[in-house]
């Protein structure tokens, strides 16, 4: 049951900066960053799910580190992406939701959002730009959603990039990739019935064959499981045949978790078979909470568009043998701009002079050796979203701000003031 207490004042300070632990290997380690759009938390057999199938991700999460208390930058995508690129919060980037703030019935909203930056500037230092300073090949493929034209991907330090564009959902997941005049970019030579999730994993395949021998930073930022809910025909009759539970019910949206994983276990196979597996980075991680129409994220409250935990807890699994202990669990407050400074960190890439970043190293943990010092986390969205199929009333949320400070979570609504404090050891 939701428990909440009028907090009289409540004083927030960020404390920023990076020191950077100088950790440079003989041989820089690659990095595999496979984002997913829209997974839930429970989304994957590892962190409880009895529907969908999920054993290259679970197998991964054996082999490598679990934690239990990730979050993404923000509770749905463009804002979420700007910030784990730039590794700092939104008040910074100004990227604050997707497209404009003011979404809703302009009747009934009482406040006016700030506005919204659509693109993530140029002037941003991204991870690839600091890594491509450390001699590596950075490649993208998949969704983008940081702006078109001349804020496209090989404008952001990227030398290779495939397939996104500055829109949040494909067209289709089937080939041709088309609807109402729309086509997703690079894409054209493709096959009858071709799966995009398929597609994107053969390019990336591509990707590291090709730059084997050299260090390299590849994102590999699925559309899935993003709307449109579309999957391959013989797996949502096999969903449709074995029948869901706990609100895990949706067989064409379990349909695409399970291509997603299938992806993660071909690049997997490919990491093995090329003999790049012990000297490369696999990171698992997804942009916001899941789309509450078609999964749930329970026992978290609520789902993507919202600061409540299901809104922004998210799965992520990091596996670097030899470095991350084997089939292990934190529970570390963890979020997703804490990314770019542990990169630095394993990479012994010092920190651009002049940009700063709001995250930590995570080596330190990821070596098992350490926890982090407490510090707060934050997440401010001042814009309006719509609601959706699994919400009652006209919002997911109103303007709102969140900190989690040890166990306890704050949401602040802006509209009237309201506070609503948790405490996460009982109260998700």
């Amino acid at each position: 049951m939701m428990r909440w207490w009028q907090v009289s004042t409540v004083g927030l300070l960020l404390i920023l900066g990076v020191f950077p632990l100088g950790c440079q290997a003989a041989q820089s380690p690659n990095v595999v960053l496979i984002y997913v759009d829209d997974l839930g938390w429970r989304d994957l057999g590892v962190m409880g799910s009895q529907y969908y199938e999920t054993p290259h991700i679970d197998a991964l999460a054996r082999e490598g580190m679990r934690f239990t208390n990730a979050y993404s930058n923000a509770p749905n995508c463009a804002p979420a992406r700007a910030s784990l690129l730039s590794g700092q919060y939104q008040p910074r980037h100004g990227v604050y939701t997707v497209g404009t703030s003011e979404r809703g019935d302009p009747k009934l909203r009482q406040l006016v959002p700030v506005v919204n930056q659509t693109e993530l500037a140029l002037e941003t230092i991204t991870i690839p730009e600091a890594l491509n300073a450390s001699g590596y090949v950075s490649g993208h493929v998949g969704k983008w959603h940081l702006g078109g034209s001349e804020f496209l991907p090989d404008n952001q330090g990227f030398d290779w990039t495939l397939a996104g564009d500055q829109f949040g959902s494909p067209p289709s997941y089937f080939y041709p990739y088309m609807r109402d005049g729309r086509v997703l970019p690079d894409l054209s030579d493709g096959e009858v019935d071709e799966y995009l999730t398929d597609r994107l994993t053969d390019e990336a395949i591509d990707f590291i064959r090709k730059h084997r021998e050299a260090p390299f930073f590849l994102y590999l930022s699925h559309y899935g499981v993003h709307t449109p809910i579309q999957g391959e025909s013989t797996l949502v009759q096999h969903y449709i045949e074995k029948g869901g539970t706990d609100g895990q019910d949706n067989p064409t949206y379990a349909a695409m978790i399970h291509s997603i994983d299938e992806s993660v276990g071909r690049i997997l196979k490919v990491l093995a078979d090329l003999a790049l597996a012990d000297r490369t980075i696999v990171i698992f991680f997804s942009d916001n909470g899941g789309f509450g129409p078609v999964t749930s994220m329970a026992p978290l409250r609520g789902s993507k568009g919202m600061l409540y935990e299901g809104g922004i807890r998210v799965p992520l699994v990091v596996r670097w043998p030899t470095v991350v202990p084997a089939n292990t669990v934190s529970d570390e407050p963890v979020i997703g701009l804490d990314l770019f400074p542990t990169l630095l960190d394993i990479t012994g890439t010092p920190s651009s002079e002049g940009q700063a970043l709001d995250g930590v190293s995570l080596l330190p943990v990821l070596r098992g050796s350490e926890t982090l010092v407490q510090r707060d986390l934050f997440w401010h969205f001042p814009a309006y979203l719509e609601a959706d199929a699994s919400v009652m009333g006209p919002w997911r949320t109103t303007p709102a701000s969140a900190v989690r400070r040890g166990n306890y979570k704050l949401i602040t609504f802006f509209e009237d003031g309201r506070n609503e404090l948790y405490n996460l050891a009982d109260d998700l």
